[in-house]
C-alpha cells in the first residue's frame, strides 16, 4: 500500500476509536500502530509526510460533521469540501511536530517516545490563542472508563499522556521484538502499571456532598439559522422560553441557553432590568454594542454574555464569553479575507460580527451562590472552568447553542464538557438549544439528560453546591506537560542504532 494511503488509513482508524463511540478507550491501540509507522520513516522530512496523512485522516473522520455543517450553512454541497482545508492545516501541524520529534533522535524506539510526548505538547498548544481549536484531544477517549477520573490531577491532557504512554510502550515492545527477536517486558509492564494506577484511582473516587440547589434547565428547539437571520424573532423565543420557565419548584433557579435573550443596543450591566424575565435565573444574553469613538463616531462590537437575574429581572452580574468561536464569532485577517467574508455574508443573509476574548472570566453571584457560568465553546477549554472554580464557583453552568451542527459534533461537545466537572469536582448543568441539556455530577456522570425531541423540553434538576480545590485547579496542565517532556527526554537519550 502506498505510504500516504497507509497514513490515511491509520488516521481513520484512530478517529474510529474516538468520541462519541463507546470503545474510545481503545484509542491507544491504533496509536501504537501509527507511532512506529511515523518513526520508521528514513528521514524527518519523510516522517513529517507520513504524519500529515495520519492527521488528515484523523481529523477528517473525527470532524466529518463539519463538512455537513458547511453544506447546511452555505446551501451548496461542493463547498462542504472546504472543511478539508482545516483537516489539511491540522495535518500540517502534526507534520511539523513529527519533523521536530524525529529530528531529536536517530533511533526508532527513541522516535516513538519523542513522538508520543510531542503529541501531548501539540494538543496543549491547540488550547492556546484566539484561533484555538482543541476538539480531538486524546484524553477524552478515556470517558467510558474510570481512568478519566485522573483529570482532577492533571486535566484532560493527563489522560492524553496516559493514552500516548500506553501506545508508546506497546510500540516500543513491538519494535524491539522485530529488531532483536525478543519480547522486552519493561515497556509493556509500564503500560499495564499506568492503566492499573489510573483505573484504581478512578474506582476510589466518590461523589462530593453539599447542599442542593434546585434548577430548571431546558432544551429548546429553535432554528439556529432563523435566529441569526431574524426570521425567528427574539420576542417569539423569549415568550416560549418564559412559558416553559413558569410553575417550577419553589427555590428553583431557571437556566436559559446561549443567546436566549437579545439585548438592545448595549451589553447588559448590573442593575439593568429585563422586563418579564421569570427570575431568579441565569441566561445567555447576546447582541451588538455601540462603542464610542472620537468625533462622535461609533463602531459596533458583537457580545455574547451570561448573566444572573433576580425575581424582578434585574441583572445582578455578567460574564462574557471567554473563547469566541474562530471564524464563527471571531474573524481574523479582515483586510485580507474580506472578499471571502463578504461572500459568506451575502449567502447567510446577516453580517459577520466579531467579538473580543474575555481573558478574565469571573463567577456570577445570585442569592449568595457563586455560579461558574461559561458559554458554549468555552466548555472545551479547561482553563475557563478551572479559573472559575479557583475563584470559588460552587457549580458550573453552561448555556449553549448546538443548533448549528448535527451528528457526532453535538455528542462530542457534550462529552468533552463532562470532563470539566471532573477536573474541578463541581456539578455541571446545561441548558441548550438543539443539543444535550441536563445535569452532570462531579464525577462527570450524567444525572438527568434530555437530548432529543422536536418540542421544547424542561428538566428539574438538583445539583449539589461543592467547594474544595483539586490538584488540577491548583497546578493546571503541569503534571501532563511534565509527563510529556519526560517521554521526549527518554526518547532523546536512547542511543542504540536500531534502524
Amino acid at each position: 500500500m502506498p505510504t500516504p494511503a497507509t497514513g490515511l488509513l491509520l488516521g481513520l482508524l484512530l478517529a474510529a476509536c474516538g468520541l462519541p463511540l463507546p470503545w474510545s478507550w481503545a484509542a491507544f491501540l491504533p496509536l501504537a500502530l501509527l507511532l512506529p509507522f511515523i518513526a520508521a520513516a528514513p528521514t524527518p522530512r519523510h516522517a513529517a509526510g507520513r504524519a500529515f496523512w495520519v492527521g488528515f485522516g484523523y481529523f477528517g473522520l473525527h470532524l466529518w460533521w463539519l463538512g455537513a455543517f458547511l453544506v447546511n450553512l452555505l446551501g451548496f454541497p461542493p463547498l462542504g469540501a472546504a472543511a478539508a482545508l482545516l483537516f489539511a492545516l491540522e495535518g500540517a501541524f502534526l507534520a511539523a511536530a513529527a519533523f521536530l520529534a524525529t529530528s531529536a533522535t536517530r533511533t526508532r524506539t527513541g522516535r516513538i517516545w519523542t513522538l508520543a510526548g510531542a503529541w501531548v505538547i501539540l494538543e496543549w498548544l491547540r488550547f492556546l490563542g484566539p484561533l484555538a481549536f482543541p476538539w480531538p484531544t486524546l484524553g477524552y477517549t478515556l470517558l467510558p472508563t474510570p481512568a478519566i477520573q485522573i483529570a482532577d490531577l492533571g486535566g484532560v491532557l493527563l489522560g492524553s499522556g496516559l493514552v500516548t504512554l500506553s501506545a508508546a510502550s506497546l510500540a516500543h515492545a513491538w519494535t524491539e521484538w522485530q529488531r532483536q527477536g525478543r519480547r522486552p517486558l519493561t515497556p509493556a509492564l509500564l503500560a499495564a502499571l499506568a492503566w492499573a494506577a489510573a483505573l484504581g484511582y478512578g474506582l476510589t473516587r466518590t461523589p462530593g456532598t453539599g447542599p442542593e440547589q434546585p434548577m430548571r434547565v431546558m432544551r429548546t428547539t429553535f432554528d439556529a439559522f432563523g435566529r441569526a437571520t431574524g426570521s425567528l424573532t427574539s420576542e417569539e423565543q423569549f415568550t416560549a422560553t418564559r412559558q416553559a420557565s413558569l410553575n417550577r419548584p419553589e427555590g428553583s433557579v431557571v437556566i436559559w441557553s446561549e443567546g436566549a435573550i437579545r439585548a438592545p443596543a448595549t451589553r447588559p450591566q448590573p442593575g439593568q432590568i429585563i422586563p418579564d424575565y421569570p427570575g431568579p435565573g441565569i441566561s445567555g444574553v447576546g447582541g451588538t454594542d455601540l462603542i464610542p469613538l472620537p468625533n462622535n463616531q461609533y463602531r459596533t462590537e458583537e457580545f455574547n454574555t451570561v448573566t444572573t437575574l433576580d425575581t424582578a429581572g434585574r441583572v445582578q452580574s455578567v460574564n462574557a464569553k471567554a473563547q469566541p468561536v474562530p471564524f464563527g464569532e471571531l474573524f481574523p485577517l479582515r483586510p485580507i479575507l474580506n472578499p471571502i467574508y463578504g461572500l459568506l455574508e451575502r449567502n447567510l443573509g446577516f453580517a459577520l460580527g466579531s467579538m473580543p476574548r474575555n481573558l478574565t472570566p469571573t463567577p456570577l453571584n445570585l442569592n449568595g451562590v457563586l455560579y461558574g457560568a461559561y458559554i458554549c465553546y468555552d466548555s472545551v477549554f479547561p482553563r475557563v472552568a478551572r479559573a472559575l472554580a479557583a475563584q470559588g464557583a460552587q457549580v458550573l453552568v453552561n448555556p449553549s447553542n448546538d443548533g448549528w451542527y448535527q451528528g457526532w459534533g453535538v455528542q462530542q461537545h457534550f462529552n468533552m464538557g463532562r470532563v470539566r466537572a471532573i477536573e474541578t469536582r463541581r456539578w455541571l448543568v446545561r441548558s441548550v438549544n438543539n443539543g444535550v441539556a441536563g445535569a452532570v455530577n462531579d464525577l462527570g456522570q450524567p444525572a438527568q439528560l434530555v437530548q432529543s425531541g422536536k418540542q421544547l423540553q424542561t428538566l428539574d434538576v438538583r445539583p449539589r453546591l461543592l467547594s474544595g480545590t483539586t490538584l488540577y485547579v491548583r497546578l493546571g496542565d503541569w503534571p501532563a506537560l511534565i509527563l510529556a517532556l519526560g517521554m521526549i527526554l527518554y526518547g532523546m537519550t536512547r542511543r542504540e542504532r536500531d534502524f
